[in-house]
């Protein structure tokens, strides 16, 4: 009998730990699947965060680095120029990315580090309880914003592709989602992409995902996608937008 679908040979033959319903499981097949296809394997180096993938060097079966909350690009970037024909990538949340991380995020990204960046955008600290994010949607109910998040307390929440691809060191920044097989797949092309900007050096690469986060969010995971296409897509466009490739932009 032919094999039509199986585990991607770069994704661990373990048990996830996360949530029923979260979207990390998707996204770490697709980096994985993206790494079987390019034949890297050997050669590529994992940067993993603090927050709900922190354990992500459970999962791919290659080099895996563990990084300090927030400084997965820094540390990123010391791997890279110690061993600069390795391709290596970081597994961020919003939280690490976007919140302890930011500096680490923007001058890495200024400086046109040659490394790939996939950043899981959940509106929520997921590992710590549910707290608001940067990310975070005005009027969300979080741990920390019992009444909503609001503009006069907690200020507006960041755009992190948008606020990147106004520097002149990113090479392609594209902002994707996993709530339907066609977004699914339009993310599985984008990490490819940022992957293969990287074997070409041409620098910095960012593949944001919107993901859902069904726990802290207090909604069942069908419901959670709902939410996500109603709420999130609408605030955080989906689309390129930076590539200097001349891809289409937003």
């Amino acid at each position: 009998m032919e094999i039509v679908f199986q585990r991607p040979k770069a994704l661990a033959d373990v048990p996830f730990h996360y949530c029923s319903g979260c979207s990390h499981g998707i996204v770490h097949r697709l980096v994985a699947e993206v790494i079987d296809e390019l034949d890297i394997a050997g050669d590529t180096i994992g940067v993993a965060p603090v927050g709900c993938s922190v354990f992500a060097y459970n999962y791919f079966n290659v080099d895996m680095q563990q990084a300090a909350h927030g400084r997965a690009p820094a540390v990123a970037t010391g791997v890279k120029r110690a061993n600069p024909d390795n391709i290596v990538f970081t597994y961020q949340g919003d939280g690490d990315l976007a919140a302890i991380g930011t500096a680490e995020t923007v001058h890495a990204a200024a400086r046109g580090e040659n490394i790939t960046v996939i950043f899981i955008n959940n509106a929520i600290y997921g590992m710590t309880g549910g707290q608001m994010a940067p990310t975070t949607l005005v009027g969300q109910v979080t741990q920390t914003s019992p009444y909503g998040r609001k503009i006069e307390a907690q200020g507006y929440p960041i755009r992190m592709s948008e606020m990147l691809a106004t520097l002149e060191g990113p090479s392609f920044i594209k902002r994707c989602s996993v709530d339907s097989v066609k977004n699914i797949n339009d993310t599985k092309n984008a990490i490819k992409k940022a992957f293969q900007n990287q074997m070409d050096k041409k620098g910095f690469s960012m593949v944001e995902i919107l993901s859902t986060c069904p726990t802290n969010w207090g909604l069942s995971p069908v419901e959670s996608l709902g939410w996500l296409r109603e709420n999130m897509i609408p605030h955080y466009p989906l689309g390129v937008y930076k590539d200097i490739d001349g891809g289409e932009k937003v």
